[in-house]
């Protein structure tokens, strides 16, 4: 059983398959719903402190020593566009703080939540690091999407095996 809920672990911390790939293969595998569930969020959960550390330093560096520079120069002017609509909202609300709004907390949460290819904790800490986000705010918003992305594909996953164990 351990060995099956490492590789569930080490599944669910690949970029885009994550954890809405790891829990199928989990449930595939025979494991039970719950610690499926746990080891997936854990294993998903690991990167995210180090991207949203690291990343912003990763993308200095790519443009000080021209890596892939139209991608790095797309990204960062993508998240200095963000950065001013957010400060531009905050000056509005007469915000001196310039904190983040709840919409791009709540859009971030969404993101992260929706179990579809491409969104999740990857994902959702690349723009919250892009963006400036700050980590206090992020974590544990990215924390609550990967917990409500991991119940809706357990559900999915499991409540199909039940459903074709029924009709067979």
């Amino acid at each position: 059983m351990l060995k099956k809920l490492l590789w569930v672990f080490f599944i669910s911390m690949v970029p885009i398959i994550e954890l809405r790939g790891s829990i199928p293969v989990g449930c595939g595998l025979g494991l039970d719903a719950i610690p499926n569930l746990i080891c997936a969020m854990l294993g998903n959960l690991l990167p995210v402190p180090f991207i949203l550390l690291f990343i912003p330093q990763i993308l200095n560096f790519m443009e000080k020593h021209r890596i892939f520079p139209r991608i790095v120069g797309w990204v960062q002017r993508k998240a200095h566009r963000g950065v001013e609509k957010m400060s531009a909202s905050a000056e509005e609300k007469g915000d001196d703080q310039h904190r983040i709004p709840w919409g791009a907390l709540i859009a971030l949460f969404a993101f992260v939540a929706v179990p579809l290819p491409g969104t999740g904790a990857w994902t959702g800490s690349l723009i919250a690091a892009t963006f400036g986000m700050k980590k206090r705010y992020s974590i544990p918003v990215i924390i609550l999407g990967v917990l409500v992305a991991g119940i809706l594909v357990t559900l999915i996953s499991y409540g199909a095996l039940s459903a074709l164990e029924f009709l067979l």
